[in-house]
């Protein structure tokens, strides 16, 4: 083949969607832990399986024939069963028919519900540090990611600066409580301040509450379904994976009121169309026991009491987790390293896997702080202790 024919082949250049995206921290921190044989506290996921009752009730459904497409907004009795749930926790009813719809996980939920609202040239505010998805979710709309920082140390909202952000252009506030990966969560207080700050506005709200079951202390998880003002402009979005231990599975739910959910879902119907049917046959089976998510809290707070105790009397400085399954740790007295380079010190020397909370920031604002997951089985983290102990 002539230069000239094999030029006629070549594959066309063509701009990048999303020319800033490159590899993530956490797909590199998982490779470098695996390379390493360490012990991998930086993606958020559990090493441990979910209840054996739930991977039967998905087998039972398999078996019956539940293996054709469902309904575009999800089946019935796995909305109804979440309906019930919100109803149940916070005290407002979302209708099944009209209000909740399931998808394929919180992320393509978050994704789904930008695509719905934002118009090119609209503003979305986030709140720094934030998940990793959002702003190139809004970037993919056509939309200008605004950026307003937590309070560094205490990860506290601040409203003055969140209302100085507000303008004209700004279609939609993204909130998540619990935080990944602050861990901190928004009070009754701080949940009613943002409802009043809005009430004048029409900006809309997406509140991401993947977290919602992993709330500590005794404290209650302050969903934006509590508050009339916040739920009636909100997307409020959780996770199946999360709650039951079955990240993989990626299945989410949605809930807003119904002319949201009514864009939402034209914009659902295009991007996923539906979710896998077994799967949310054997979800609205296992949730008739409430059970497995009530429990959730102590579950979790066992094992943050065991990382936490454990690393007591360290030189490093573990922040206060009120909920999520992360703990943060400044590393000040450790190292004099840089977040990212102790991150990967840490796994070369001691094979131990953290993530660096400047990855989380537009601007790689880095304060000393990592972030650690303690979504493992218990001889996980007390490995984990042990090597973090020699610091």
């Amino acid at each position: 083949m002539t230069s000239a024919q094999h030029e006629t082949h070549r594959t066309p250049a063509f701009p990048s969607r999303l020319p800033n995206v490159g590899t993530t921290i956490f797909t590199t921190m998982s490779a470098l832990a695996a390379e390493h044989q360490a012990v991998n506290l930086g993606q958020g996921f559990p090493d441990f399986g979910c209840d054996p009752r739930l991977v039967d009730a998905v087998t039972a459904a398999m078996q019956a024939g539940h293996n054709q497409y469902p309904p575009m907004t999800g089946l019935a009795p796995l909305r109804e069963a979440v309906a019930a749930k919100i109803e149940a926790l916070y005290g407002r009813r979302y209708d099944a028919a009209t209000d909740i719809t399931i998808t394929a996980g919180a992320t393509q939920a978050i994704l789904t519900a930008i695509l719905a609202t934002v118009h090119p040239g609209d503003e979305v505010i986030v709140l720094d540090p934030c998940y990793d998805s959002y702003v190139p979710n809004i970037e993919l709309a056509g939309g200008v990611a605004v950026r307003v920082p937590l309070t560094p140390g205490t990860f506290k909202p601040d409203f003055a600066r969140i209302a100085a952000a507000i303008t004209p252009r700004t279609r939609l506030l993204i909130i998540n409580s619990p935080h990944n990966p602050s861990a901190t969560v928004w009070s009754d207080a701080d949940m009613r301040a943002l409802e009043a700050l809005l009430a004048p506005t029409d900006v809309l709200l997406i509140s991401d509450e993947v977290y919602e079951h992993m709330v500590y202390d005794g404290q209650q998880h302050q969903s934006a379904a509590r508050f009339e003002g916040l739920a009636a402009r909100a997307f409020i979005i959780s996770s199946f994976g999360k709650t039951y231990h079955v990240t993989g599975w990626k299945v989410g739910t949605v809930a807003a009121p119904a002319a949201l959910t009514a864009e939402f879902r034209k914009v659902h119907q295009f991007n996923v169309f539906t979710v896998n049917t077994p799967m949310q046959m054997g979800l609205a089976q296992y949730m008739r026991d409430p059970a497995p998510y009530l429990q959730l809290p102590a579950f979790y707070q066992a094992k943050r009491d065991l990382f936490c105790e454990g690393l007591a009397g360290s030189r490093l400085k573990l922040l206060p987790t009120a909920g999520t399954y992360f703990v943060c740790a400044d590393i000040s007295q450790v190292s004099d390293l840089g977040e990212a380079a102790f991150c990967q010190w840490l796994v070369r020397t001691h094979g131990v896997a953290a993530i660096p909370l400047s990855a989380f920031y537009g601007d790689g604002f880095d304060q000393r702080v990592v972030r650690f997951c303690f979504a493992k089985q218990d001889a996980t983290l007390r490995e984990a202790v042990q090597r973090l102990r020699r610091l």
